[in-house]
């Protein structure tokens, strides 16, 4: 039996490769999922899969960093909404790629690539892995500040005073000491706009400011609770997330 993983830190997108594997490759086995990189290594080494559907743009660490850590210990296909991550690189080193939306068309192509390696060793990926690694990036640019509407004014909010976001439907709140704002903006889409170093997603709808951090505690069921200064109110740490406090 071929066995897989998936790792995709968006849940509607790691379900919907879960369809489209079954649709185009019934016969796969998808042993584990995976919503950040950090989970993804951990699955990868105890399930030991045939195949990893890596998504490059993970939190903790990115899919080429968990194709470094998992070097050679299963076949791996990158999935990507960029094209920035030379397409071109992976075919000269016989490492496949899927664009985001996947497309059946594409992804049966990809199928029938694997068919034909499943005999073979894994590709040693870390000559091309560095390779993406050096590569520049368009920079992103850091949030200074962050535009909130409130009636038809316009204030701006530093973002160092911002303790907590936390998403609710198409909106996002943001916390800061005192006040509650309202932005039209995705957490996600807010994630690449903040230093990893100083905001840290602790739940598929909560990221933190790492200094506004008073206690982690745990509640009798062994849920990891967060408590930020200044506020009584206690944060949820989901499993994916564990490891930024160990």
């Amino acid at each position: 039996m071929t066995t897989a993983m998936i790792a995709d830190d968006e849940a509607p997108l790691l379900k919907y490769m879960q369809s489209m594997l079954a649709k185009c490759w019934p016969e796969l086995s998808i042993v584990a999922t995976a919503n950040n990189g950090e989970q993804a290594v951990e699955v990868i080494k105890k399930y030991q899969p045939n195949i990893a559907f890596l998504d490059i743009n993970m939190p903790g660490l990115t899919g080429l960093e968990v194709a470094q850590k998992c070097n050679a210990q299963c076949h791996i296909v990158f999935v990507t909404a960029y094209d920035q991550y030379a397409v071109e690189a992976f075919k000269a080193q016989a490492v496949d790629y899927l664009l985001k939306p996947v497309e059946q068309n594409r992804l049966e192509q990809t199928i029938e690539r694997l068919k034909s390696k499943l005999q073979n060793t894994p590709t040693d990926l870390n000559q091309i892995v560095m390779q993406l690694m050096e590569q520049k990036q368009p920079p992103v640019k850091k949030l200074k500040w962050l535009k909130v509407h409130k009636g038809d004014e316009v204030i701006l909010v530093d973002i160092n005073d911002i303790h907590y976001f936390q998403s609710a439907d198409k909106y996002t709140s943001v916390y800061t000491k005192e006040k509650e704002y309202i932005v039209r903006t995705s957490l996600k889409n807010l994630e690449t706009q903040l230093d990893r170093d100083v905001f840290w997603r602790i739940h598929r709808s909560t990221i933190i400011k790492v200094t506004s951090i008073a206690k982690v505690s745990k509640d009798i069921s062994g849920q990891l609770l967060v408590s930020l200064k200044g506020r009584k109110r206690l944060l949820p740490v989901s499993r994916a997330h564990l490891g930024l406090f160990k």
